[in-house]
């Protein structure tokens, strides 16, 4: 990951934007909003690496594919929901943001309920012994 380019988008577009925020507040949050898409495209591609290694190690261990699957899945729930947060905050909707983490939450729980309802039974079956 190039750390200066990511720093150098930050930078330019926090610059712009408070420059636009006087005259057009619609387009700084637009530019703030831009700006966050690439880095978090930028992350997304360097993360793409990191996804493929955790495969092999699950593989290693015998991990089920579907629990790799899951976790991804949370990672990019996590991802997805602070972005979206962040931009409401800088917005000014901060209820909007903390709904949109709330649901971030939900979506995560509802997501893990497979892996707790095997891990639930393995509990079970360890108490039956």
């Amino acid at each position: 990951m190039d750390l200066i380019a990511v720093a150098g988008i930050g930078l330019v577009a926090a610059a712009a934007a408070v420059l636009l925020r006087q005259y057009k507040p619609e387009y700084a949050m637009l530019v703030s909003l831009a700006a966050a898409g690439l880095i978090f495209g930028m992350l997304v591609v360097d993360l793409i690496p990191a996804f493929s290694v955790m495969r092999g190690l699950m593989d290693q261990v015998s991990f089920s594919a579907d629990y790799v699957r899951i976790l991804i899945k949370c990672l990019g729930i996590c991802y997805l929901c602070e972005l979206a947060g962040q931009v409401c905050k800088e917005a000014g909707q901060l209820a909007i943001s903390s709904k949109i983490e709330l649901a971030g939450k939900v979506a995560i729980l509802l997501l893990t309920l497979p892996m707790f309802e095997k891990l639930l039974e393995i509990a079970l079956s360890l108490i039956d012994l």
